[in-house]
């Protein structure tokens, strides 16, 4: 059986290499590119199971490549974002990237991901938001079987990030960064306190409902097939 190709796309050679060693040990094969220009090209020419995406590329934002690969392909996507690009990691993810991981990373970790969105991907799990919540994000408003929530800002932010992917599993410490300001400054309880404080205004409308999965040791996902 051919093995997966994983295309790494990081113009740093010792963070590349690490990678492709992790990968290859796992039983993928890889491609390297060290600018973003040409990913699309690449893909046009050679099945290529998932994409490693630097948003720091020397010739453009990772973002702006993950833009053009969007408009002709659905290859999975993990970022690899420096700590403190909060807006890269939102925008990338709303663009449709899969996961992202913070540098400086585990390549073990790294490995676990890219099995893990690829078993996402051959199941075919990549649902629109849940039927049972509308989001309006220009209005900044999240609906719950027909009825508007009242949340506070990061309850906003923190639902509407588990919103775009259900089934996603996101740890405490990505919810941080994705939904706080100073994740620095937070804790990870007060990730859990958000989360109580949602599914009590949930469970208000629907008691017999619990949309918010809790994974233990792992973090947090919206269930699908609402």
């Amino acid at each position: 059986m051919e093995k997966p190709t994983i295309l790494v796309v990081e113009d740093e050679p010792a963070i590349a290499d690490t990678i492709q060693y992790a990968l290859e040990s796992e039983g993928f094969q890889c491609l390297r590119l060290e600018i973003g220009a040409g990913v699309a090209e690449v893909l046009d020419q050679q099945p290529v199971a998932l994409v490693i995406l630097d948003i720091g590329l020397p010739d453009m934002s990772g973002i702006e490549v993950c833009r053009r690969l969007r408009q002709r392909h659905d290859v999975p996507v993990i970022f690899l974002t420096a700590r403190g690009g909060e807006v890269d990691r939102v925008v990338g993810l709303e663009l449709g990237a899969d996961d992202y991981v913070t540098k400086p990373f585990s390549p073990r970790e790294l490995a676990a991901r890219v099995k893990a969105v690829l078993r996402r991907a051959r199941r075919g799990t990549s649902p629109p938001p849940a039927a049972a919540f509308a989001l309006d994000e220009e209005r900044r408003q999240i609906s719950y079987f027909g009825k508007p929530l009242e949340l506070s800002r990061y309850e906003y932010r923190l639902l509407a990030v588990l919103l775009k992917r259900p089934g996603r599993v996101y740890s405490r410490e990505q919810l941080l960064e994705l939904v706080w300001d100073a994740p620095e400054a937070s804790l990870d309880r007060t990730v859990d306190a958000h989360v109580k404080n949602l599914r009590a205004k949930l469970r208000d409308i629907r008691p017999d409902v619990d949309p918010i999965a809790t994974h233990r040791g792992m973090g947090y996902s919206l269930k699908e097939g609402l």
